[in-house]
């Protein structure tokens, strides 16, 4: 039974992952132990379930449907041990994806108190600032910011992120200290992913409400980077709390119409459409909104 198991769940990554060799290496198992694997499953079943390519794999009509049911009997196997042994008894792979800079702030310092409770439990961040496809890289929950696109995913709030202008305290003496929203059109700004999507903001204070529309001098790829070249003194930066925290903390970073409030950003658990929820990955959304409420409440 182990072993069929073991088999199914080999099929499964490869079937997500397009690949032998990926498989293989997030389950520790050799590429030709692979093939050799896969090929007896198919001999099993009676019919092919791959269409193998120099370059990927990907699946048959046979093995689309393979895999739905594969998928659905192996997360109600999981749910079913789940609730005999306990719900605070966790085990097996969760797989986390989120932006780097989130994770390296926020859940890294915290997650620590949650493996510890679920010592059987082995966690996996996926830590890329790249929105990653929650089925092809076998995610089980996502942590995303901002309004959520149309989906078919499920997802949980977690809380909400203050936003907040800041600047390094050389570049407001070079350039100024905004006193008004409409000053911030004489200032540069560093625009990362975390504001980068829309470069347009309403600041609102005592009920006025002001829009301006941030025209970036230097762009970034990362959230890290825009925080960095925020500190190098490079211009102004919008960014949530989580951003920024430290730096304000110890003075590289100051806030800039601090009178002033932005909208908040959302921040949702996303769980990937078409799979049953797993309890590891319900857990830990439960246990970040917890968690993260300090940056809501901030």
């Amino acid at each position: 039974m182990n072993d069929k198991l073991s088999v199914l769940r080999l099929f499964t990554r490869v079937a997500r992952t397009s690949s032998f060799t990926r498989a293989g290496r997030e389950l520790g198992v050799s590429q030709p132990s692979v093939s050799r694997q896969i090929s007896e499953l198919e001999a099993d079943v009676g019919t092919p379930l791959f269409v193998r390519s120099t370059r990927a794999v990907r699946l048959t009509e046979a093995g689309v449907d393979y895999l739905m049911r594969v998928e659905a009997i192996l997360e109600a196997l999981e749910e079913a041990d789940h609730v005999a042994r306990g719900s605070a008894d966790l085990r097996g792979h969760l797989r986390v994806a989120l932006s780097a800079s989130f994770g390296i702030r926020e859940v890294i310092p915290r997650i620590g108190r949650f493996m510890d409770s679920h010592p059987a439990l082995h966690v996996e961040l996926l830590m890329s600032d790249d929105r990653q496809d929650l089925i092809a890289e076998g995610v089980d929950v996502a942590i995303r910011f901002g309004a959520l696109p149309d989906s078919s995913a499920r997802s949980r709030l977690l809380g909400r992120s203050p936003r907040m202008l800041v600047a390094a305290p050389d570049y407001l003496a070079r350039a100024g200290h905004p006193v008004a929203p409409s000053d911030l059109s004489q200032h540069a700004f560093v625009i990362g992913p975390s504001s980068a999507a829309s470069l347009g903001w309403r600041l609102r204070k005592d009920g006025r409400e002001a829009s301006f529309r941030a025209e970036g001098r230097l762009m970034t790829s990362v959230n890290e980077g825009a925080t960095a070249a925020a500190v190098a003194g490079l211009g102004i930066l919008a960014v949530g709390l989580w951003g920024c925290r430290n730096e304000i903390e110890d003075g590289r970073l100051v806030r800039v119409l601090d009178d002033w409030t932005l909208e908040p950003v959302e921040i949702h658990a996303m769980f990937p459409p078409g799979k049953a929820l797993r309890p590891a990955a319900r857990a830990l959304a439960d246990y970040l909104a917890e968690e993260l409420r300090s940056i809501s409440a901030a």
